[in-house]
């Protein structure tokens, strides 16, 4: 005889460490369960121009523009 997963999924707030499974889950569950915590981390939106200040990309080739060849472009 072997034993059947099933798998119930909510989303639920954790008080005091607790899990409160929601009503209609309730009667389905006794005994041992295992628990698995998926939780969604938000990160704060990084700031580009921040990132590069801090860590420039070196590139040994460039060669920053002249005077007169930033404003004698054409665009």
């Amino acid at each position: 005889m072997s034993d059947t997963m099933i798998a119930i999924e909510f989303q639920t707030q954790i008080k005091d460490g607790a899990i409160e499974v929601p009503m209609e889950y309730r009667d389905q569950l006794s005994g041992t369960v295992r628990v698995i915590i998926l939780r969604t981390e938000h990160r704060k939106a990084s700031n580009i121009i921040e990132r590069m200040l801090r860590n420039p990309i070196r590139d040994p080739t460039f060669t920053p523009l002249r005077r007169d060849e930033i404003y004698n472009r054409q665009g």
